[in-house]
């Protein structure tokens, strides 16, 4: 039997208090990531050498927090999320020193893709039942899909994970150790599939899918989503011109649009998953 890390995703119900907390770490995280960014453009313009993310760690826990209290609300989140923040701002600093991508951007408030990381410390940080999840600094939190992720009764192990939020809903990602099982070969003579336009695939089999897209559910909500689009639009359209448009009915407005392609994009991703299934059980 061979061990490997499998990651496991799925919704989470948090309460109020926990969804503070979530908020609370990832923006603590934003700030940090920001923070270093603007710390070694400092550095370069004082013609200073830049400094590694282990580097400002030791700097900003012993040197500037220390002397500065106002800043004193960083350490009131998980070490662990902060810490990792850095290293993926250093991981994009040395992804722009390889030529591998651009140079580094902020991260902008409402549309960055920021996450709270937690990492097992010790057996009782990370547990996992059939409904519910052990998070270190949040404890137990409930599962909208039960029985998804191994749970540690059953001898599986969760070594990391992180929280993310999307339109309005708070998602799990863990990592947890499973062991790969030896699969039987497969004497299948296997099939044929035609990807079109028209129609999504077909089957040597006879069988064909439709296209998903030209059905009357997903053009109702595309509609939906185009109109709720144009309003948001306009809103920020009255916001330069100066009107009384307030920024909470803008925010009120996106929400409702990232709900919109949640929901398209929940449909599209179901379907695919259901056409793969059927295919593979064919074989």
């Amino acid at each position: 039997m061979i061990r490997l890390l499998k990651s496991f995703k799925t919704e989470i119900n948090p309460t109020e208090e926990q969804k503070i907390k979530i908020h609370k770490t990832i923006g603590t995280c934003r700030y940090i990531y920001n923070f270093y960014l603007f710390h070694n453009k400092e550095l370069y313009t004082l013609g200073k050498k830049f400094m590694s993310g282990k580097s400002f760690s030791v700097w900003l826990n012993n040197d500037y927090l220390p002397n500065h209290q106002e800043y004193s609300w960083i350490r009131e989140v998980s070490s662990k999320s902060v810490k990792h923040s850095i290293e993926d701002a250093c991981t994009a600093f040395s992804r722009f020193f390889h030529h591998q991508s651009g140079f580094p951007r902020y991260k902008k408030k409402g549309r960055s893709n920021v996450k709270m990381y937690f990492v097992r410390n010790n057996p009782k940080d990370c547990l996992c039942e059939r409904h519910r999840i052990k998070i270190p600094t949040l404890g137990w939190v409930r599962l909208k899909e039960k029985g998804y992720i191994p749970t540690s009764k059953d001898g599986y192990i969760i070594k990391s994970g992180t929280i993310s939020m999307k339109a309005g809903r708070y998602y799990v990602s863990a990592l947890v150790e499973v062991t790969d099982p030896v699969r039987d070969s497969c004497f299948s003579d296997g099939v044929g599939i035609d990807l079109g336009l028209k129609n999504l695939a077909f089957i040597s089999n006879g069988t064909v899918y439709r296209n998903i897209n030209k059905t009357a559910r997903i053009r109702k909500l595309e509609k939906q989503l185009r109109r709720a689009q144009r309003k948001l639009s306009r809103k920020y359209e009255n916001l330069k011109k100066g009107e009384p448009t307030q920024k909470a009915n803008i925010r009120k407005q996106k929400l409702k649009v990232q709900k919109l392609h949640q929901r398209l994009e929940n449909i599209r991703t179901d379907y695919i998953n259901k056409t793969i299934s059927e295919t593979v059980e064919c074989t």
